[in-house]
């Protein structure tokens, strides 16, 4: 029952954190351009509205696309620790996670291309092309974490950094690594200059062109719990995760950082997209994880 009990209380707490911070992001954005913006529950009010409205079905594929896509997140949702709240102590492991995050994002992908909608089909063929670029150099990156802490435990490898300080984050023991997560993330996120999969000026916003209704609002939540498990992550790895409050607030300011860098910078192509994830990153997740595996440690490349 405890575990029962965490694991309700995690989710409430990504639920109402989440939604939040996309209405700030929103008010952000708009303060950065000049304008006022929607009020910061706006995000509260436009997902209750979605759930209270009927959507139309395009056949099973779709509908069993978008609750394999929530439930799949859902599940990836409860592994991952929030600060000192941890559902699972000993599977808290990178690879689960990776695993159960992949039925998400499949289950997105089933239901748009079940729509029959060819914008959707595009905005999934960029989706799954630029996880290709990210996924490679991000997963390099955190073997090199894994391999310098002799664990794949999110919550092992936040509390190793805790007991060494602020400087015993792997953000200033790693510091090309951190870069590449961080690029990484933004691609994750889906945010400018990596959000081609949506592209609202150029493919209708791709894979949700056919969403309305109930099928939206649960899409939406889908996309509010991933954005957690990701930032969740990046903070767990690459700054010692916390409390619940010193964790909520390194994971705000990631998000926001990423906010305010998506709202100034346009979009890549897909093709651009790709060549640079496989230039950048992927030559910075290199070095790191050859200087890891010749020191044996994550030591910093400035010492």
């Amino acid at each position: 029952m405890s575990t029962f009990f965490l694991a309700v209380a995690l989710l409430l707490l990504a639920f109402f954190w989440q939604i939040t911070l996309s209405g700030i992001q929103r008010k952000v954005t708009a303060r950065i351009h000049r304008r006022i913006g929607s009020p910061w529950y706006q995000n509260f009010i436009d997902l209750f509205k979605a759930w209270s409205k009927s959507s139309i079905s395009h056949g099973f594929i779709y509908d069993f696309g978008v609750l394999m896509a929530l439930g799949g997140t859902i599940a990836t949702l409860i592994f991952v620790p929030a600060g000192n709240l941890v559902v699972f102590k000993n599977l808290d492991n990178f690879f689960v996670i990776v695993y159960l995050l992949a039925i998400g994002s499949l289950g997105m992908a089933m239901s748009a291309v079940g729509s029959g909608n060819p914008w959707a089909s595009i905005g999934v063929m960029r989706a799954l092309t630029q996880m290709l670029g990210y996924e490679i150099p991000y997963i390099m990156t955190v073997f090199g974490i894994i391999y310098a802490n002799k664990t794949a435990s999110i919550h092992a490898i936040a509390q190793a950094q805790q007991t060494m300080g602020i400087m015993g984050w792997n953000m200033f023991r790693m510091p090309l690594g951190v870069i590449v997560g961080f690029i990484s993330l933004m691609g994750m996120l889906g945010k400018k200059p990596f959000d081609t999969p949506i592209a609202p000026a150029e493919i209708a916003s791709g894979p949700l062109v056919e969403y309305g209704g109930k099928h939206l609002g649960m899409l939406m939540l889908q996309h509010e719990f991933a954005t957690f498990v990701e930032v969740g992550l990046f903070v767990n790895l690459f700054m010692g995760g916390g409390t619940i409050i010193t964790f909520l607030i390194k994971y705000f300011v990631v998000y926001i950082l990423a906010t305010m860098i998506a709202s100034v910078v346009a979009r890549f192509k897909i093709d651009q997209l790709v060549a640079f994830y496989y230039k950048v990153p992927l030559a910075l997740a290199f070095i790191q994880t050859a200087i890891i595996i010749f020191t044996g440690l994550g030591v910093s490349i400035w010492l």
